[in-house]
């Protein structure tokens, strides 16, 4: 089946691999290049390297204004930009969206499950409409969040089972509107996410830093010195660096590189 997909993040960019195996891609619509990285040097979106890899062609534009392909079929993967309600009536937008919908509708639908403790979360397969996440399901499957999982894990999870979910909905998919109950919604993460409260239980920072790892990062002051935390679990007897209960694992100074929590340990010495 000839599709596009319309992605840019990681996510989206896994999904489009993916897909690549099963189906011919057209084309790929994505954001436009950005600066990235400690020296801000413009660079091209995860989506848009991945198909530069596979070639396929890529479309950026933004705002979108216009289909630039053939496809009847777009599948969209962390796109982040707003598509037009007279495209969508054009073609048939299939949203792929990592929750259980409609539980986490939104930007941050896996950090804030991760965050929020939940034990179980899922992909959705819907139909693009105008209200965010809210169009008619066509497929949906739930998987487990692990106590050692975090962002990275459970995404990767995610793009597998996209894949195959959108194998089964393509030939012909049904769809039935989303249930009216359960509605939550997975806010961008901002600046205050980031930040680890030592007086809360330490269940709620170790979950918060899993919510955020490997791509953000929550942040807290250790021993009068800002780190960025990437790996923590709730402190045992035995814990080397702990805060509030936290025993943190892994870590990275303000202005230098990810290290194990005994490496930067051995550096205040």
């Amino acid at each position: 089946m000839k599709l596009a997909v319309a992605a840019t993040a990681p996510f989206g960019a896994a999904v489009l691999e993916g897909l690549a195996k099963r189906h011919e891609i057209e084309l790929l619509l994505t954001r436009v290049d950005r600066p990235r990285g400690r020296g801000r040097r413009l660079a091209p979106p995860p989506a848009k390297e991945a198909a530069q890899r596979l070639g396929i062609p890529v479309v950026q534009e933004e705002p979108l204004d216009r289909f630039h392909g053939a496809a009847e079929t777009v599948v969209v993967a962390a796109y982040g930009l707003l598509i037009p309600e007279r495209l969508l009536g054009e073609q048939l937008w299939l949203n792929v969206h990592p929750s259980l919908l409609p539980r986490w509708r939104g930007a941050a639908p896996v950090e804030r499950a991760i965050m929020a403790g939940d034990t179980e979360t899922g992909v959705t397969i819907h139909r693009t409409t105008a209200e965010l996440d809210a169009g008619p399901i066509a497929a949906r499957r739930a998987f487990p969040i692990g106590p050692e999982d975090d962002a990275g894990t459970v995404f990767e999870r995610a793009a597998q089972i996209a894949v195959d979910l959108l194998d089964e909905a393509l030939p012909a998919p049904y769809f039935t509107p989303q249930p009216a109950e359960g509605v939550t919604y997975a806010e961008k993460i901002g600046p205050a996410d980031r930040s680890l409260d030592w007086s809360r239980p330490p269940e709620e920072n170790v979950n918060r830093v899993r919510g955020l790892s490997p791509h953000i990062g929550a942040r807290a002051v250790v021993r009068g010195k800002p780190l960025v935390v990437w790996r923590a679990r709730v402190a045992g007897p035995d814990a080397r660096l702990a805060e509030g209960g936290v025993e943190l694992l892994e870590v990275q100074p303000e202005g230098g590189r990810r290290m194990s929590a005994a490496e930067w340990l051995r550096g205040l010495r």
